[in-house]
């Protein structure tokens, strides 16, 4: 009887993974189309004359920091359990090299 018990929380336990690597696998395809859909976008920013360079730069500079925000979350797995404190490092970082450069365009254009 203890085999039985053991073949049956085994065959939960890989019921359960297939089922959480097709959940990820489906949030990785769609994160990947949506970058798809973003580098399409920024392209078709430079290539329209319309817009003008006082748009067209700081939109593709949104829609990069739109797909590294994606890239790490996704595809470099930040949205699991146990990265945590790299996050934290991570976007600590990020933060002070934002705040680091505000600090000199400010005094460079004031």
């Amino acid at each position: 009887m203890s085999n039985e018990q053991l073949n049956s929380v085994n065959h939960n336990d890989i019921h359960y993974r297939r089922k959480k690597n097709a959940e990820e696998m489906k949030h990785q395809v769609i994160t990947f189309a949506l970058m798809i859909f973003l580098t399409l976008a920024s392209f078709t920013a430079v290539a329209y004359d319309g817009f003008s360079p006082w748009f067209t730069v700081p939109f593709i500079v949104l829609l990069a920091v739109v797909q590294v925000a994606y890239q790490l979350y996704y595809f470099m797995h930040m949205s699991h359990k146990g990265h945590e404190v790299a996050a934290i490092y991570m976007f600590s970082g990020i933060l002070i090299a934002f705040i680091t450069v505000l600090a000199f365009v400010t005094i460079i254009w004031w």
